[in-house]
C-alpha cells in the first residue's frame, strides 16, 4: 500500500514535469498544456501522467504527439531531479474531467429552464378538488343525515 511518500513523489513528479513543459520542451506542436494529476503504481516503477490542452481536437493530437516525442528526456529528467533508484516509466493521457464538466454544466443548465417553465405555467393554477380535497373526520355531535 503506497505511504505518505507516495503522494509527495506524485506531487514532485507533477510539479517536474510541468516545469519542463514550460522551459525545456520546444515542440511547436506543444500547445497550452496543463499537467492535472500524476498516478503511481503501489511500486512506484511507473506513472500516469494526465493533462489538459486548450483548445480543439488538432491541438488535442498535435500536443500528444509532441508529449509522445518527448517522453524520454522528460522521463530522464525525471530521474536525475527525483534521485531515485529507479525512475518510473511515463504514460500520457488525456484528461477527460473538463468534458465531463461541462456536459455537467449543460444538463443542469436544461434542468434549470424546464424547472422555470414548470413554476411559470404552476404560477396561476389552483388545486383540482380545492383547498384540502381530502375527507375529514366528522366532528362530535354533527349528524349522520344530509339535511
Amino acid at each position: 500500500m503506497p505511504g505518505p511518500r507516495h503522494g509527495q513523489k506524485s506531487d514532485r513528479i507533477k510539479q517536474i514535469v510541468a516545469g519542463l513543459l514550460e522551459r525545456r520542451i520546444k515542440d511547436p506542436r506543444l500547445g497550452f498544456v496543463t499537467i492535472t494529476d500524476v498516478r503511481l503504481t503501489g511500486d512506484g516503477q511507473h506513472a500516469s501522467v494526465f493533462y489538459t490542452v486548450l483548445g480543439d481536437e488538432a491541438a488535442r493530437r498535435d500536443s500528444a504527439a509532441a508529449l509522445s516525442s518527448a517522453t524520454g528526456l522528460i522521463r530522464s529528467e525525471v530521474g536525475k531531479l527525483l534521485g531515485v533508484r529507479h525512475t518510473p516509466s511515463i504514460e500520457f493521457h488525456i484528461d477527460s474531467v473538463p468534458e465531463v464538466a461541462k456536459e455537467l454544466e449543460d444538463l443542469l443548465a436544461q434542468v434549470k429552464t424546464s424547472d422555470a417553465q414548470i413554476a411559470a405555467r404552476a404560477e396561476g393554477a389552483t388545486y383540482a378538488g380545492g383547498e384540502n380535497p381530502y375527507k375529514e373526520p366528522r366532528a362530535e355531535g354533527a349528524s349522520d343525515s344530509d339535511d
